[in-house]
């Protein structure tokens, strides 16, 4: 079970920070691009690198939902382009952050954190790096924060995206949401810094 999160001490060393769902094609990629969006233009010189994957290999290659894109063009980002991946070890060892967007991935993730990069037999696999403040789950072997994204949503500890894969369009408007409110929170409890409250 995650912890309650630790008081986030802002860093001032750029972080690399890598958001992960199950297959990389709608939860993930939004977050991506939606994280993007909001603190490129604010902290390019706080964060050095944004990415995302999966910790299953079903989409590899494929392109975002394409409800996942006009949801993000319904919000004014156009130009985001993915090709979905699974996760690997060097991961692990590349990203100081690394952001599950459920439960279920948060575990699997941690699982194969103590492995120290092994391949995951239900999905996938992979690791972490570098031990900053925030609030969520694991950093352990390789230093790396593995967490919930939703660690830093403000209304409870632990919040998920569900996934909207075999819903309607709202999951998507729903999740988009939650992108946007759990990025300002990492930005302002890990960086010490506010984004704009436009998405």
């Amino acid at each position: 079970m995650a912890q309650s999160p630790s008081p986030p001490q802002p860093s001032s060393a750029p972080i690399s920070v890598l958001f992960v769902c199950l297959g990389n094609i709608c939860r993930s990629p939004m977050a991506e691009a939606t994280f993007r969006a909001l603190t490129t233009p604010h902290t390019p010189h706080l964060i050095h690198r944004i990415d995302s994957c999966g910790t299953g290999a079903y989409h590899a290659g494929d392109p975002p939902d394409s409800r996942t894109l006009s949801t993000l063009a319904d919000n004014g980002i156009t130009t985001y382009t993915h090709a979905a991946r699974i996760i690997t070890p060097a991961d692990f060892s590349t990203f100081d952050y690394i952001l599950a967007m459920d439960r279920d991935n948060l575990r699997n993730l941690q699982w194969m954190q103590r492995r120290g990069g092994g391949a995951s037999s239900r999905a996938s696999d992979g690791t972490s790096r570098a031990n900053r403040g925030s609030g969520g789950a694991s950093g352990a072997t390789g230093g790396a924060k593995v967490m919930l994204f939703g660690a830093f949503g403000g209304k409870s500890k632990g919040e998920e995206v569900i996934d909207p894969y075999y819903g309607a369009n709202d999951g998507f408007e729903i999740a988009y949401e939650q992108m946007v409110r759990f990025s300002r929170g990492f930005v302002e409890q890990v960086l010490g810094e506010e984004v704009g409250r436009e998405g």
